[in-house]
């Protein structure tokens, strides 16, 4: 591809990350348009978009020829499923002139397995917690039985940000892990498990780019998974974001970068599978300092709808920079502004809800603030309607954070369907 060739993406995906970076990648001169496979009701009217329904985001023979046959030369996969199921080795080998914005399968393994990336914490002294892995349910029952720590319970595989059990007590975290090893609540995921020890702190999540060699972030978010106020009740895909996190300060930024994001950029190239594409960490503060629970090795959501909006610097330019191995030649700008999103979900969620409910969405009345659709889909006669738990959410900026959580508040009262639901405490931590 030459060097000022115009973008035609192919963007992948149907939730609020993708219609995040549909609507930030749109704005880019060096981006001509976007084909998203399959979208949602918001990227449907975003400028340079347009859905592809269809096709399934796991059929990449479809999605390579899709590429070809609609002169697209840059693939973004949203998604975690498509990256862990190898998405971009395919294209490299069946359209080698497709460049890939994501990891290889080998890289995706980080989220793919949890076992395999603590395992990869241990070997390159990352700060975690203390863990063990489970295959035998067995021996994952008996070693439940003898630690003396709070635990927290993962399935080892994608569970859609749900395979995190908190158990309160020794008998909830044995039902818990019955449910993940033996009935197989998350289906294959459960197949192995991390028992790992619960960690007391504050949250944060930090979205980076890297190339392989270097790595660069956005402002660290902090995210809210339970559904209910209070960080009560039962855990979800993330119910709001707001950024930058107060609590993760200059001192905390750096032993972040020094202990973990730079050793685990060269860990994986040492290894044989550097990483090219979007890392997201997610960080316990401890009183002894920033612990990783986890990797992702794609954009979070809803991280994204806070983050990208405090991007100053062209995303597009700096997805070609990771793929050309160029990212330390880059200057990332970002907003001194705050953000915050407030996602509504369906009555109902994280169990079972309605899809179909017809909704209305206004216009966001000032500058700064941006709707976000997640799971909405335009019907045939036009009309907008829910497809999904977390429907959609609202996202504003702000010279403050308090300035910021109000006119996203703001945002919500535009939105009106039956059942709708969510938190009315977002950023409750950073405004106490």
């Amino acid at each position: 591809m030459a060097g000022d060739e115009k973008l035609r993406i192919l963007l992948v995906g149907n939730g609020g990350r993708e219609h995040t970076l549909a609507w930030k990648l749109s704005q880019s001169p060096k981006v001509e348009y976007i084909h998203v496979v399959p979208g949602n009701g918001g990227t449907a009217g975003t400028s340079k978009c347009k859905n592809i329904p269809g096709i399934s985001q796991e059929d990449f023979p479809a999605l390579v020829k899709y590429a070809k046959d609609n002169n697209l030369n840059f693939l973004v996969p949203g998604p975690e499923a498509p990256l862990v199921a190898g998405i971009s080795d395919y294209f490299a080998q069946h359209a080698p002139s497709i460049r890939v914005f994501g990891p290889s399968k080998a890289a995706a393994a980080m989220e793919g397995s949890k076992t395999f990336s603590k395992d990869f914490m241990l070997r390159h002294n990352i700060p975690t917690a203390r863990y063990a892995n489970f295959s035998d349910y067995e021996q994952a029952r008996q070693h439940l039985d003898e630690v003396d720590y709070r635990v927290v319970i993962k399935a080892d595989g994608l569970a859609a940000g749900k395979g995190v059990v908190l158990p309160e007590t020794k008998a909830e975290g044995q039902e818990a892990l019955k449910g993940i090893m033996l009935t197989k609540e998350f289906g294959d995921a459960g197949n192995a498990v991390v028992i790992e020890e619960f960690l007391e702190g504050e949250e944060i999540s930090i979205l980076s780019l890297s190339d392989g060699m270097s790595i660069v972030s956005l402002p660290p978010a902090q995210d809210h998974k339970r559904i209910g106020e209070g960080d009560t009740g039962p855990n979800t895909g993330g119910m709001g974001t707001y950024a930058p996190a107060p609590v993760a300060t200059k001192e905390v930024w750096e032993r972040i970068e020094r202990e973990v994001l730079k050793p685990t950029i060269d860990g994986m190239r040492q290894e044989g599978f550097p990483f090219r594409g979007c890392l997201f960490t997610g960080f316990m503060i401890t009183k002894d300092g920033p612990r990783l629970l986890e990797y992702n090795v794609r954009f979070g959501d809803p991280e994204s709808q806070s983050c990208l909006p405090l991007l100053k610097s062209d995303l597009a330019e700096l997805m070609v920079a990771c793929c050309d191995e160029t990212l330390a030649e880059q200057t990332i700008l970002t907003s001194l502004q705050s953000a915050c999103t407030v996602v509504v979900a369906a009555g109902g969620y994280p169990g079972s809800y309605a899809k179909g409910t017809p909704m209305t969405v206004g216009e966001p009345k000032r500058e700064g603030m941006h709707i976000f659709h997640a799971g909405t889909a335009v019907s045939n006669d036009g009309r907008l309607k829910t497809s999904g738990g977390r429907v959609i959410a609202s996202t504003a900026t702000g010279e403050t954070l308090r300035d910021a959580v109000d006119r996203a508040y703001q945002g919500v009262s535009a939105i009106k369907f039956e059942g709708m639901q969510y938190r009315k405490d977002i950023a409750h931590k950073a405004l106490k």
